[in-house]
Parts: structure tokens; C-alpha cells; sequence
């Protein structure tokens, strides 16, 4: 009798206990943070995430993300996902440096992922600078620059001629610009400098007959290295272009200005307040020019009934490049993330 009694208590001493270890493991099992290894921020899709036509998303999303998770981020875009798979991470930061930078400072902070050992990868398409690239080209961007902070004058009330009307003021220059890591920035590109990327005949004769069969102007596509000019201000023409290029020569930028566009220097001073900046890579594509083409002007390219698309096939400033630039962008950048899940880089 006593000895039942014995089991007994037991066994009554050692289920709750059984309960509360199988509790305490769930508990710790349903805190533990996804690894993050590669956050990829593409920052606006042109349709469905998958099966139409391409925007900036959808390549990486069908090859790394489809049928994985999906989770709703605070701070971010009421119908952006965090789609995440296997490592992979994609989202769609939405465009300018205020959505990128709260987009991406929301999803770091979010304590459901570990990104401690994760690679931010910037990509999308930009605007190349006149002499310098031709649209359909891919960069590894080492250096991003801020086109808004400083001084910028109207070229009217200028005193004298010049062909710059931006002014440098250093007080800014902690979020100005950021030079991103030169090694990593030289792993990244021995990956990809040989990729073989696309064009069309049509963005081909675009290029030349506005650029009068200038050399710079009709070689092919290739993957090169360069700065990025970043602005909210969608601006063309010669004098910001002459602007840009004072820019990168001002802040000693290792590389030329190559490409303007709208995000990546938000995105760098997140990830430099986060001490993340080392692992901050950036892969644009070239799908229209800093300076009017194909007799646009600013009335004609900027009026409000003016509505066509880059993606047009018709487009007076992109030609039919678009979708192929999307493509070219995911043949490079596929190389960096794979360096990335299988440990090469």
C-alpha cells in the first residue's frame, strides 16, 4: 500500500513538471528568431509578385520566395509582406528615401528575424549618367550619395555662369554619403564582372540616334562599377548631371558617378546606425538616362497628362529596355545571393 501510494505521488509530483518543461520548450521554441541570411529590397513591383510582367521584385521572388512565409512588418506598408524562405528575404521597400529607410529600419528591428549575420542587397532600376553608361547595364554601386543635402541654386539667380548650381555644406556630410565596404565591394564584383547580360535592337538604335552613334553610347550592356546619386527629386538634364558628378569628386567617392535614383543612401544610413553597413550590397540595372532623350523636354516628359510608363515598349525615355534591364539585374544579383546561402562570398 504504501509503496502504490509512493507511486502515486510520483506521479503527481512529476506530470506538472513534465507540463511545465514541454511548456518552457514550446515557449522557447516559438521565440526563436528566423535567420535571416540575405534581405533583399527590390522597391516596387509593377503587378503580381509572380507570372507577369517584371518590376523590381518579381525575379528574386519567384526564385528564392514563392510558397514561403509571409509576415505583415510594423512601421511598413499596410499590404507589403516580408516573404521569406529558406534564408531569403524580400521586400518591397516602396519609393523614396522616407518609405526605403522606414521600410527597412522597421523590418531590422522586428525581434521575429535574426539578422546578425544577414546581407542587405539593394536592388532596382536607376538612370544612367550620360558618357558614362548605357540603359540595360548593371552596377555594383561601392558609394552613395545624397543629390538633396547641401545647397542647390536656380541656375537664374546665379551671379556668374557655371555649370553646377549645388553648393556643399560638411554639416550634413554624416548622412551625405556613404562609401560602402571596399572589400566586400571587390568580392561582389570579381562574382559578377563576367556575366553575360542583354539588350535590344530597339534600346540600341535609341541610344544611337540620340547620341549621334557616339562610341559610349552603343557599346553593349555590361556590369561595371560606379556611384549612385540618390534623390527624391526625379531630376534630368546637364546641369545635375554636372552636379552629380561634383557630388561624387566632393565626398571621394572610390568610383565615377554612374547612376541616380531614389533610395540607396537612405537605405546606407540605416544600416550605418545599425552597424550593418559592411554588409550592404547594391545591384542596379539601367533603364533610362540622366539627361532628355529622344527629343522629351521637361514640359513634354513631366506634364501631368503625360502618363506613359518606363515598362512601355514605347517609352520616350526607356525605349524597350525595361523588362529586359529587370532580367540583366537578376542574372547579377542571383550570383551574389547564391555566393551568399552557400558561403563563398
Amino acid at each position: 500500500m504504501k509503496k502504490l501510494v509512493s507511486v502515486i505521488l510520483a506521479v503527481i509530483i512529476l506530470v506538472p513538471s513534465l507540463f511545465v518543461t514541454a511548456f518552457a520548450e514550446a515557449e522557447m521554441n516559438a521565440q526563436v528568431p528566423v535567420e535571416i541570411k540575405a534581405l533583399i529590397l527590390p522597391k516596387f513591383e509593377s503587378g503580381d509578385m509572380a507570372g507577369d510582367f517584371p518590376g523590381e521584385a518579381q525575379y528574386y521572388y519567384e526564385a528564392y520566395c514563392a510558397g514561403g512565409d509571409e509576415y505583415s512588418i510594423k512601421g511598413g506598408f499596410e499590404d507589403n509582406m516580408l516573404y521569406v524562405k529558406d534564408g531569403v528575404a524580400i521586400y518591397i521597400t516602396g519609393m523614396g528615401k522616407v518609405n526605403a529607410a522606414m521600410s527597412l529600419n522597421s523590418i531590422l528591428l522586428d525581434d521575429r528575424f535574426d539578422f546578425s549575420d544577414a546581407y542587405v542587397i539593394s536592388t532596382g532600376c536607376a538612370g544612367s549618367a550620360y558618357e558614362y553608361g548605357v540603359m540595360g547595364d548593371v552596377f555594383v554601386i561601392t558609394a552613395a550619395v545624397d543629390y538633396d543635402l547641401g545647397h542647390h541654386a536656380d541656375i537664374r539667380e546665379l551671379s556668374g555662369e557655371t555649370d553646377t548650381t549645388w553648393f556643399h555644406d560638411e554639416s550634413y556630410d554624416s548622412s551625405s554619403y556613404k562609401i560602402l565596404d571596399a572589400e566586400l565591394m571587390e568580392k561582389v564584383y570579381d562574382l559578377v564582372k563576367d556575366v553575360e547580360i542583354s539588350t535590344t535592337e530597339k534600346t540600341k538604335n535609341f541610344m544611337a540616334v540620340t547620341f549621334d552613334g557616339a562610341e559610349w553610347a552603343t557599346r553593349d550592356p555590361q556590369v561595371l562599377k560606379g556611384t549612385t546619386v540618390t534623390g527624391d527629386n526625379y531630376w534630368k538634364g546637364m546641369y545635375d548631371h554636372a552636379n552629380a558628378i561634383l557630388m561624387t569628386q566632393t565626398y571621394g567617392c572610390p568610383d565615377p558617378y554612374a547612376l541616380t535614383e531614389m533610395e540607396d543612401v537612405a537605405l546606407a544610413v540605416v544600416l550605418d546606425r545599425l552597424d550593418m553597413l559592411d554588409r550592404f550590397i547594391i545591384i542596379r540595372d539601367s533603364v533610362n538616362m540622366d539627361v532628355f532623350m529622344n527629343g522629351a523636354s521637361p514640359e513634354s516628359l513631366w506634364d501631368p497628362e503625360f502618363d506613359e510608363s518606363l515598362a512601355s515598349e514605347e517609352s520616350v525615355e526607356a525605349a524597350d529596355i525595361f523588362a529586359t534591364a529587370m532580367e540583366n539585374n537578376f542574372k547579377v544579383g542571383s550570383v551574389v545571393v547564391d555566393a551568399i546561402l552557400d558561403g563563398t562570398l
